[in-house]
């Protein structure tokens, strides 16, 4: 059993967390301990709770019913009742339905084993830090959070809580997952030096209307079938316009983390993993087109540099974006098969099909050894564009996956397995991005030392590692 809060504690900390939202109402129900992983017997469901159910949230609610291990106990969405929710709320229709998870923990938090958090970036922190203090085991979108401070918070709770998590970048349960990690064992992928990542796909800040934008959109009446606070969450105060909603708050610096924090996940994910990169010391960013305090750049190219890791050597990763950015291209560059099961760019296009050359989307990872790696995103697998040096290695055997992302966090909460993207994985990961949003929010290079984890050559983009300050109310997620 997880006893890291005893029952009262989170009786308590449930009633300080809703007497600081002004709810009129304190926590009814005793919080429940639930079992820790492993515990619960064969054929049991998790039962887990929906916290986003529009958009990317119905998506994955699709995905987890697919498992068949999934039971729904509670729907949240700050926007219940508008249309991008009608899909989860007809398919549930006797399922609770909240539009503040601060409440739905208070009314049915007994209830909950596991959650998922597919909410806007800005607001997945206080969502999965509070269902992990609780207990819950959390499968939250990526990014994992908005901020570097953020993440590693979230970080140190999932050693701290013993709960399992992962984050939502499904291609890491999927083949370019295996087949990384059993090529860099092997030895074929060793050596890297150089890494191109890019994702040159329109996205919504392209549109007429953000460019040369110069203020905050203004406001308008709020709608009743949105808590807007609620919705805000932790973020900076913000008159209401419905401009942020339905995926248009990723164009915002206060709210998303632009094209790097939507992609980086899905095509440099496993480059990072197994190539142990952990945290850059510096991050340059090379060309930024379009500049804006608001909105992030039309096009942005962000140089990061990784250092030695014991025998493997110092890394540059570069980061391409804009829809006319595509870094230099080797000459041998071939077709990369493209995973149909990809979603466009939400707001753009771009993605071409099966056997496209240089999609917009994907990486080139180059070796001291003269080999070239080229891939696509998510799932989609490498090849190796020196055919000749190709047929002369030993390709190891690629195993299958046994799960995809969403059965793999069901079965690690039932005990059966262990999740591919915890926080332990996926935060440093996001805690790179989340260093070249600064980037593109300064536009100045920036030299960072892991170790503190300070930014020591710029003393505002320093600050902005923490993120704005929480509005009232919110600041005790920050203490869990």
């Amino acid at each position: 059993m997880n006893n890291t809060i005893s029952t009262i504690q989170r009786r308590s900390f449930i009633k300080g967390i809703l007497a600081a939202g002004a709810f009129p109402f304190i926590a009814s129900a005793t919080p429940r301990i639930f079992a820790a992983a492993g515990e619960k017997k064969p054929g049991q469901k998790v039962k887990i709770a929906y916290i986003g159910i529009g958009n990317q949230g119905a998506s994955d609610i699709s995905e987890f019913a697919k498992t068949g291990l999934a039971e729904v106990v509670a729907l949240c969405d700050t926007e219940i009742g508008a249309p991008r929710t009608q899909g989860v709320l007809k398919r549930y229709p006797n399922v609770p339905r909240f539009k503040d998870f601060r409440q739905m923990f208070d009314k049915v938090g007994n209830d909950i084993e596991a959650v998922l958090v597919a909410t806007p970036d800005f607001s997945h922190f206080p969502a999965a830090i509070l269902a992990m203090s609780l207990g819950k085991h959390v499968y939250v979108e990526k990014p994992v959070a908005h901020s570097v401070k953020q993440i590693s918070l979230l970080i140190a709770a999932e050693k701290k809580y013993k709960v399992v998590t992962q984050m939502g970048n499904q291609g890491h349960s999927a083949a370019n997952y295996f087949q990384f990690k059993a090529w860099t064992e092997a030895g074929i992928i060793k050596n890297i030096t150089k890494i191109n990542a890019h994702m040159n796909a329109a996205r919504r800040w392209h549109k007429p209307k953000f460019i040369g934008l110069k203020d905050y959109f203004p406001e308008q009446p709020t709608p009743a079938w949105i808590d807007w606070n609620a919705w805000l969450a932790t973020a900076l105060d913000h008159k209401f316009n419905d401009g942020y909603l339905n995926g248009e708050w990723r164009c915002w610096y206060d709210f998303g983390n632009g094209a790097l924090g939507d992609w980086g996940a899905h095509i440099f994910d496993t480059a990072h993993e197994f190539l142990e990169l952990g945290l850059p010391t510096e991050i340059n960013p090379v060309k930024i087109v379009g500049h804006n305090p608001f909105i992030f750049p039309q096009a942005s190219t962000l140089a990061f540099k990784f250092p030695a890791r014991g025998d493997k050597p110092p890394v540059t990763l570069t980061w391409y974006d804009g829809q006319k950015n595509l870094p230099p291209l080797p000459s041998n560059a071939g077709e990369v098969e493209v995973d149909a099961n990809i979603p466009p760019p939400g707001g753009g296009s771009g993605i071409k099909g099966k056997g496209a050359k240089a999609p917009t989307n994907g990486k080139e990872i180059y070796s001291s050894d003269g080999l070239t790696f080229q891939g696509g995103t998510h799932g989609t697998t490498l090849k190796i564009l020196e055919k000749d040096k190709a047929k002369s290695l030993k390709l190891p055997t690629v195993p299958k996956s046994p799960s995809d992302h969403y059965k793999n966090f069901l079965l690690a909460a039932l005990g059966e397995e262990k999740t591919r993207s915890p926080f332990s994985v996926s935060g440093p990961l996001c805690e790179t991005m989340a260093l070249g949003v600064i980037a593109q929010r300064v536009n100045a290079k920036l030299d960072f030392d892991p170790v503190t984890k300070k930014i020591t050559n710029h003393e505002v983009a320093n600050q902005l590692l923490d993120g704005v300050p929480p509005r009232p109310g919110w600041e005790q997620f920050y203490k869990l």
